[in-house]
């Protein structure tokens, strides 16, 4: 039986399958996806079907994450000879006008590797993250992508998440009526099902999350406020890390996570990704400025520009932008 979460002031409501569960990405995805004024959850009590493998330990205990355990502090580039995501002639379009926006990117990210994307906007780079995860807007019309050795494009938005892949928004959703503690529990808990492990009991999870959330600078009064509902633009930045934390991912994508913060909740934002990064997990950022670029030092960078990466190095390039703008890479 699939069981339903709504909000009391939601007017909209859509139930997924009962084949399938979900993880916070997903209701996240679900919410955004529908466009729905006040957004529309739903979760399945249903056992997951995963798209892809998932590595797991073999036991894990209520403090550590279901995929990512004993996270460290990394640089992010020291790279692995092991392929995470391989994206190979990607073209879409969007499936109402039919307009193309992808025209060919291509792009290989191997564990242990933070890779940036940066150009101005309508180059194509939100559609690309946003096609990554399953977006219905979106339509794939040629290419492949790969991520963990299967199929990214066959699976589900849902799947997607529980195989790993990880996306933050530039403008995370309210969901009013739902508190942070059940939407991460009950989340955090998908996830562990898909793995063949245990549930965690309210106090468990409760010893589990805290730690995350001192990761994030949050006080514990996060917990018992509505996802997202009334918070400033740093403290729902610092709630989607939060997710990323609780879940633990392959691959994370993290999208303009630099629009609308200042200095110093930047600075906490980016020092607790850093935290989460470790030899086998990657993240591709998405950004429009080198400022972000300070504070989570990616190995390569990539502009993107009509729909596909034209030109890829490392922190140069972005140094190359700051000065002279995107006109500058054309100069000899």
């Amino acid at each position: 039986m699939a069981s339903i979460i709504q909000s009391a002031h939601s007017p909209c409501l859509r139930q997924l399958p009962a084949r399938h569960t979900t993880t916070a990405s997903k209701l996240m995805l679900h919410a955004s996806f529908h466009g729905c004024r006040r957004p529309c959850i739903s979760i399945s009590s249903a056992s997951a079907r995963l798209g892809g493998p998932v590595r797991a330990k073999a036991a894990v205990s209520a403090a550590d994450s279901p995929v990512t355990s004993g996270l460290e502090n990394g640089s992010g580039n020291s790279s692995s000879d092991k392929v995470l995501l391989e994206v190979r002639g990607l073209t879409a379009v969007i499936a109402e006008t039919r307009q193309k926006i992808l025209k060919g990117v291509n792009l290989i990210i191997r564990e242990g590797e933070v890779h940036a994307i940066m150009r101005k906007n309508g180059s194509g780079k939100s559609t690309f993250a946003k096609v990554l995860v399953g977006h219905p807007d979106y339509e794939v019309t040629g290419g492949s992508v790969t991520f963990k050795g299967e199929n990214l494009l066959e699976m589900e938005p849902e799947n997607r998440s529980l195989a790993g892949l990880f996306m933050s928004f530039q403008s995370p959703v309210e969901i009013p009526g739902v508190s942070n503690d059940h939407f991460l529990r009950m989340a955090y808990n998908a996830r562990r099902r898909a793995l063949n492990l245990p549930e965690l009991e309210p106090l468990e999870f409760f010893t589990y999350v805290s730690k995350k959330l001192e990761l994030v600078n949050m006080d514990l009064d996060f917990l018992n406020r509505n996802v997202n509902e009334g918070f400033s633009g740093g403290e729902k930045k610092r709630n989607e890390i939060l997710q990323l934390a609780v879940l633990g991912a392959d691959l994370a994508i993290l999208d303009e996570i630099d629009s609308g913060l200042d200095v110093d909740a930047l600075k906490i934002v980016a020092q607790a990704v850093n935290k989460l990064l470790n030899p086998t997990n990657s993240v591709l950022m998405i950004t429009h400025y080198r400022r972000l670029l300070e504070f989570i030092k990616p190995g390569f960078v990539h502009v993107m520009e009509d729909g596909r990466i034209i030109k890829t190095g490392d922190i140069t390039i972005a140094d190359i932008l700051e000065k002279g703008g995107y006109q500058a890479l054309a100069s000899p």
